[in-house]
């Protein structure tokens, strides 16, 4: 039985079709084992947002020939996909697969050719099937992939392909298959989740969709992946409020607070426009949790745009944020523009804006104390006898509890919260 070794760099889709893979290729008869191991097979799964990211995979390529350098070291994934040109300047690699190729690992792992197809002419989203996963009560289902909006910063459009979406039918089979097998969560997952449906024929969209979903009753929690904030509705919030099953959880790529650093990003959504959004949301879903993803130092950013951004971070109701320090990639648009900021500046920047969203997520938690929320227990720590789990707004939160409680719906009443988690105390179990 050969060895194989997986390294996952990059975004949640990225580790999804890794643990795919992995599921794929013990099925074909493989052993998995850690990248730190002895191995006959490495497979990096790599990340191209950064030249940052395409540097660790060089990397962990590297690493892996080191490791055993007898194995066979593969390269999958966005750099792939984008620059094969240059992972095969590198003696250390046997064989390049793009992300579409990911669909038959397990027959191409040994192959002795390179195999990276056309990804802009892929027209129809067939995501990788994945029946287990690590939480055991928590599923990821992949219902779209690729993105047709071409931000200056980025460079998934040319390693995901265009924005295509798996059919409806599929995507209530995929879910009955999770619930059947025990699931109780499940987060709808894409790169462009806001685009689904569009390229289908009738097309349909992401609101339709989970309204199917919803009305079908087939998964207890169902959670919505990123979704772009010029591309939230009325009517999918007026669900999401109305709703005994979509979790009231939103995450946002703001990006910026600046009008005209949007408008040099290439966003097709003002401040103003988020200002209106932060607001429909919290009237409609008072608890609702509000994530956002926000860049420091674009190239060219002022110091007034960016206190246009701490302003408006500092005026609207955030759970959380994601703080991403600007860093050039070449192939976009942005890499080319004239301004950029040094790496001081934007690690200053960055700083500042990681610690507005650590007083956000604090006097978000806070709000909770005292009051009896849900919880689904995804885990259970045999040395502190201490349950974990998320309620559907998305607050981690702990309490003691047996291990029986895993998988389960439970109500907790909570008792503290620090600036991460809460904690608190069982009350009953939910019927589900």
């Amino acid at each position: 039985m050969k060895r194989v070794a997986i390294s996952t760099l990059g975004c949640k889709t990225n580790q999804f079709e890794s643990a795919a893979m992995i599921e794929q290729l013990k099925a074909a008869g493989y052993r998995i084992v850690p990248f730190s191991e002895p191995s006959d097979i490495y497979i990096i799964n790599s990340c191209t947002v950064t030249a940052r990211t395409d540097a660790e995979t060089r990397r962990l390529i590297r690493r892996a020939r080191r490791l055993n350098p007898a194995s066979r070291v593969v390269a999958t994934g966005c750099y792939a996909q984008v620059s094969p040109g240059e992972l095969e300047k590198m003696p250390e690699l046997d064989c390049i697969l793009g992300n579409q190729e990911k669909q038959n690992i397990s027959a191409l792992l040994e192959s002795t050719n390179n195999a990276v197809s056309d990804i802009a002419a892929i027209g129809q989203a067939e995501p990788l099937k994945l029946t287990s996963f690590a939480e055991h009560t928590r599923a990821f289902l992949q219902i779209q992939n690729g993105c047709n909006s071409f931000c200056a910063y980025c460079i998934v459009p040319y390693a995901r392909g265009r924005s295509r979406s798996v059919r409806p039918d599929d995507i209530l089979r995929g879910l009955q298959f999770l619930a059947d097998n025990g699931f109780k969560e499940v987060v709808l997952t894409g790169i462009h989740l806001g685009a689904f449906g569009l390229d289908l024929t009738p097309p349909i969209s992401l609101t339709t969709l989970v309204r199917e979903i919803d009305t079908a009753g087939i998964m207890p929690r169902v959670r919505i992946g990123s979704i772009e904030p010029n591309e939230v509705s009325e009517d999918l919030l007026k669900l999401m409020a109305t709703s005994h099953s979509i979790c009231p959880h939103l995450h946002l790529p703001l990006q910026s607070g600046s009008d005209s650093v949007l408008n040099r990003m290439g966003r097709p959504y003002t401040s103003d426009v988020f200002r209106n959004l932060a607001a429909r949301i919290t009237t409609a879903m008072p608890d609702a949790f509000i994530g956002a993803d926000v860049i420091a130092g674009f190239p060219g950013e002022t110091e007034e745009e960016f206190k246009d951004t701490v302003k408006l971070l500092e005026d609207l109701p955030f759970s959380d944020l994601h703080v991403f320090p600007y860093s050039s990639r070449p192939g976009t648009r942005a890499a080319e523009m004239a301004g950029h900021i040094s790496a001081q500046i934007i690690t200053e920047r960055a700083a500042i804006l990681r610690s507005i969203a650590k007083v956000k997520k604090t006097l978000f938690l806070k709000r909770f104390t005292g009051r009896t929320v849900s919880v689904l227990v995804q885990g259970h720590n045999n040395k502190t006898g201490e349950c974990r789990g998320l309620t559907p707004n998305y607050i981690s939160t702990s309490f003691s509890g047996e291990k029986s409680r895993v998988n389960q719906e439970v109500d907790i009443t909570i008792t503290s919260c620090n600036d991460e988690t809460c904690s608190g105390e069982l009350k009953s179990v939910v019927a589900s």
